[in-house]
């Protein structure tokens, strides 16, 4: 649309359906009735102009799509009512409004979409001018933006050059003369500069009668009086530290000394905040001295660098006369800031020359800013009573800032969590992950901390090294265990160097995680080993997670280090952790366990990868005889499943007749037996015939009060609720019970089990209000506890409340998404002809193509489209079908099927078929939908009479 109209690769027809095109773009995706065509195109429309248009429309379709199958309806320019629209998503000027706000770089490919004047053919059209009006006036804008832009990245000569281009256009632009004014001034041009002020207020004179505004005005003075605000803001690379700013500020002296002290670990930013601060007060005109303390310098060095800054000569004498001297250079300097960096390290005569400061009368106005790690020892700066200005880690938008100036891409959270805020920590941090993608210890990092750790004492240093393999949280007894001597004085030292940190007492913290992990790194794998295995024999039994984690970390072997890693496994409440404890269970048993494994295949098929998980069960079952044993392996896979095809029917009938052999041996109504009961009418879902066996583990459950087991029960009851079509307030109810019983006993995936059953039956019944419900409960539930299925059924769900809604085009394209991500998931009773049946709902038989993968539903859709002879064959030899979620679904394609084929004998089973559920959706997947039941009885009643 910028230049002169094309669409791609398309080869667009002649002057007429290019602004049938033309006149939908401007439309913005608005329908755009026929007539309203008709009288844009023609100033008389001709006899047959409705089916001109119609015709250009149909050829629009085909250049604009042309990979689109025959017959199906177009998802780009769409028929709607008595109009067609236009339904766009990659539009240059669409684009070109979005990236008005965008910085320099933006801006540039912002621009860069003009080809030519907008709608440069249909400029002159009536239906167009306010478009291209409206467009051309934006590009005005963005050229001045870009100016600004381009001032201040301090590119003024660059500016100026654009500007008067500009301005030679269109010259009445007055924000564009200001930009040019003040791009000249910081070019050192004032002359030029008041010069285009003067071209300004002649071309808004000549141009528009009018004189120019406050705002160039107000330029115009500044210039002459050469205002400060005019040159550029020195851009500032201190993030997150106006407090502390504002606190040095406050200890700017009226008269006399003042003094302050920052301090924090290194690199969290005392050198960066002293320079800021410096160069604010050099900004009021003051003088400003710097000067360092490094280690193994001669006496008083900081103060001789301070002498030497302010071109003062010290003459040798005795100590008392040459701290005179000092204090008197800096006072005939004032008013003068003094920083004295690394105060920490500086020796006794250095801090004797800042106590004669301290002890002075001063006439002039001296401010000394001091930095350190650590407590100085000097009484005299504490009888100063100074502004103390402690530096501690940046919050996290801080972080974000730094962070974002390196890497856009980064985990801000992450590198906040590991760097606690350390400036230098996040820099480091945030480039490793540019370079690398990870968050491991940089190079930079580690080297500084090795720097701090080389000068401990050796007993510190092994204190430190153990410490690390307790974690960044250290408890000093189990710390004294390992260690087997008493810790405390390397312990202080540690404290003191800022390794550590107290946070109560017998408890300590590495001030960050790069500081506990480079320590960590500096210790042997063995050595590692044996310390990790000597914490986890050492630990509390309830140390459950604790233990598993140096069980592992030891790569321990034995039944101690199973039971303890498969402990964490059963307690954990992720099931990706849950899956990596149970491979690390079976790794130290070095053996098929079937308890193992079956762990394994519960956290599997919880965390989404079903395939792995049946194939695990598969080798427990396989490695089990004993009756009790079999038991314990069927009963205990009690993992919710909400659809009711089954996903790998072999596998299903393994597990059932494993369980038919192991239920002899417990005929009593025990909790194994609830188990195996709920296990096999679970495994034949779908089949409507183990009810029987779903009530009595139901009644079993309820009179032993366990409410895992009931929960259990109830998933195997919902799953023999479709014996016939119409049940869905009873699946309901079911879902009301789950959800009560989960959350009362913390059942999460139960839980989430009784929202999905709420939403299939909800939405069956046609109350949206209440799935809706239960959809957002299920996501947080599923967010809060990383279970990955979840978000496959909700993303079903509200495709198939967009279709509900008849946002048809919406809809598809939430169908299609939906399906990607069921893809890979080893679901494949949901997987195999989902996506078909759902554009079915939304086209009509239109779409059917018997080449695409229908699964189990291929025989109930070939009627609509086979040639009505085999059609007819095919749907009289259907059978009744599962007893599932889709049985609503066929029937209602068994009567679709009978209304084509004018089939009375069709038309009465689809009929008796679907009666039951009158007063519900063909909706109870909670996934797709084909509307009331009632339109369908009405249609077939219709035809029937007829």
């Amino acid at each position: 649309m910028l230049g002169p109209l094309t669409a791609g690769d398309a080869r667009l027809g002649g002057p007429r359906q290019r602004a049938v095109l033309a006149r939908l773009l401007v439309a913005r995706r608005r329908v755009v009735p026929v007539r309203t065509l008709v009288a844009d195109l023609w100033e008389e429309p001709p006899d047959g102009a409705v089916g001109a248009v119609q015709t250009f429309v149909g050829a629009l379709r085909k250049a604009l799509e042309p990979d689109r199958p025959p017959r199906t309806p177009s998802s780009l320019l769409v028929t709607e009512g008595a109009g067609y629209a236009l339904r766009a998503s990659d539009v240059d000027a669409w684009r070109f409004e979005e990236m008005l706000g965008g910085d320099l770089a933006v801006l540039d490919e912002a621009l860069a979409l003009w080809r030519g004047p907008a709608y440069a053919e249909f400029a002159e059209e009536h239906w167009a001018r306010a478009e291209v009006d409206r467009l051309t006036e934006l590009r005005l804008v963005a050229v001045e933006r870009r100016a600004e832009a381009l001032l201040a990245a301090g590119r003024a000569a660059e500016a100026v050059a654009d500007l008067r281009a500009h301005l030679a256009a269109h010259p009445w632009r007055e924000k564009a003369w200001s930009l040019l004014a003040l791009a000249l001034y910081r070019e050192g041009r004032q002359g030029d500069a008041l010069e285009a002020v003067r071209s300004a207020r002649h071309a808004l004179a000549e141009n528009l009668g009018v004189d120019p505004g406050p705002g160039l005005r107000a330029l115009e003075a500044d210039i002459l009086s050469q205002a400060p605000r005019l040159l550029p803001a020195v851009p500032s690379a201190l993030v997150g530290r106006s407090a502390e700013l504002a606190a040095l500020d406050a200890a700017v002296p009226a008269a006399g000394l003042g003094v302050a002290v920052v301090s924090g670990e290194a690199g969290v930013g005392k050198t960066a905040l002293a320079e800021e601060f410096a160069a604010v007060l050099r900004g009021r005109g003051w003088t400003t001295v710097w000067a360092r303390c490094p280690e193994d310098a001669p006496l008083a060095w900081p103060w001789q660098q301070v002498a030497e800054a302010l071109g003062a000569e010290l003459v040798a004498g005795d100590r008392f006369h040459l701290r005179r001297q000092v204090v008197a250079a800096v006072e005939a300097a004032a008013p003068v800031l003094v920083v004295l960096d690394d105060l920490h390290q500086a020796d006794e005569e250095t801090l004797a020359v800042l106590a004669a400061f301290t002890g002075a009368s001063l006439s002039g106005r001296v401010l000394l800013v001091v930095t350190t790690r650590a407590a100085v020892p000097s009484e005299a700066l504490a009888r100063a009573e100074p502004v103390r200005v402690p530096l501690g880690g940046l919050g996290e938008e801080a972080v974000e800032a730094l962070v974002r100036s390196i890497s856009r891409d980064a985990d801000v959270r992450a590198i906040h969590e590991r760097s606690g805020g350390n400036p230098f920590y996040v820099k480091e941090l945030a480039r490793l992950f540019a370079a690398e993608g990870s968050l491991g210890v940089p190079a930079g990092v580690r080297e500084v901390i090795r720097h701090r750790l080389a000068p401990l004492p050796a007993e510190v240093r092994t204190v430190l090294h153990q410490a690390s393999v307790l974690g960044r949280d250290v408890d000093v007894d189990m710390l004294g265990r390992l260690a087997g001597e008493d810790v405390l004085d390397a312990l202080d030292v540690a404290l003191q160097r800022g390794f550590l940190v107290e946070v109560a007492p017998g408890r300590a913290r590495f001030t960050h995680a790069l500081v506990r992990d480079t320590v960590y790194g500096e210790v042997s794998l063995t050595r590692r080993a044996r310390w990790h295995l000597a914490v986890a024999e050492a630990l509390d039994q309830g140390e459950v997670h604790l233990r598993a984690h140096h069980y592992i970390a030891a790569d321990a072997r034995g039944e101690a280090a199973v039971r303890a890693i498969a402990a964490a496994a059963e307690s954990t409440h992720s099931p990706r952790e849950a899956v990596a404890l149970w491979e690390a269970a079976i790794k130290a048993a070095e053996g098929t366990r079937p308890d193992l494994l079956t762990g394994l295949a519960r956290a599997l098929a919880v965390n989404g990868d079903l395939a792995a998980a049946r194939e695990h069960r598969s080798t427990a079952l396989r490695a089990t005889t004993d009756p009790r044993a079999l038991a314990e392996v069927v009963g205990s896979f009690d993992v919710p499943g909400v659809w009711t095809t089954s996903d790998d029917p072999a596998h299903s009938a393994e597990l059932v007749t494993a369980a038919e052999r192991a239920l002899a041996a417990f005929p009593g109504p025990t909790a194994t037996r609830a188990r195996l009961l709920a296990t096999i009418a679970m495994e034949e879902r779908g089949t409507g015939t183990r009810l029987a066996e779903a009530r009595e583990a139901e009644t079993i459950a309820r009179d032993l009060g366990d409410p895992a087991l009931l929960a259990f029960a109830l998933n195997a009851k919902f799953m023999h609720t479709f014996h016939r079509t119409g049940l869905a307030r009873e699946r309901a109810a079911i879902g009301v019970q789950l959800t009560g019983l989960a959350a009362a006993h913390h059942l999460v995936t139960h839980e989430v089990l009784g929202h999905l059953i709420g939403v299939q039956a909800n939405a069956a019944l046609g109350d949206f209000a209440t799935a809706d419900r239960h959809a957002d409960a299920a996501d947080e539930l599923a967010r809060t506890h990383d279970l990955p299925l979840v978000g496959v059924f909700t993303d079903w769900y509200a495709a198939l409340k967009l279709a509900a809604d008849n946002e048809i085009d919406a809809a598809e394209r939430a169908y299609r998404a939906a399906a990607g991500r069921v893809e890979g998931t080893g679901m494949w009773g949901v997987e195999r002809g989902l996506l078909p049946l759902a554009l079915l709902s939304l086209h009509g038989p239109s779409t059917v193509d018997l080449d695409d993968d229908w699964g189990p539903l291929r025989d109930w859709v070939s009627p609509l489209v086979l040639p009505p002879d085999e059609a007819r064959e095919v749907a009289r030899a259907l059978p009744p079908g599962p007893a599932d979620l889709l049985s609503e679904v066929r029937a209602a394609l068994l009567a679709m099927a009978a209304l084509r084929l004018g089939d009375p004998v069709l038309r009465q089973r689809a009929y008796e078929r679907l009666l039951p559920a009158k007063d519900e959706l063909v909706a109870g997947t909670g996934l797709v939908t084909f509307g009331p039941v009632t339109r369908f009885l009405d249609a077939l009643r219709a035809a029937e009479r007829a």
